[in-house]
């Protein structure tokens, strides 16, 4: 998708500037990628449809933080949180109950 949007001329992003902006930081920040995910599932039952967009910055002034990789076997059912890093705003929230099925 980040391809497709700078062959559109969206290219101030992804050269760093236009994002420092609205970003509160002293360091510039650029757009790395952006992707997005879409479902739709259509059954007896109705339509479930959802969509997602997420951009992945970076500043250009040093080495960007990489967490270590968490080995997580789901064969139970659980909960997952998807939540912003800076300010922990929690943006979803979902459980899987019978990772079986998926």
């Amino acid at each position: 998708m980040s391809k497709a949007l700078q062959q559109l001329g969206l290219v101030l992003p992804f050269a760093g500037v236009g994002v420092t902006e609205i970003v509160d930081t002293p360091e510039p920040y650029y757009v790395s990628k952006i992707f997005q995910k879409s479902f739709v599932e259509v059954n007896e039952e109705g339509t479930e449809a959802a969509a997602v967009t997420c951009a992945s910055m970076y500043s250009f002034t040093g080495p960007v933080f990489e967490p270590a990789p968490l080995d997580f076997v789901a064969d139970h059912p659980f909960l997952f949180v998807i939540r912003e890093n800076v300010t922990g705003i929690v943006q979803f929230i979902g459980q899987v109950l019978n990772p079986a099925q998926t």
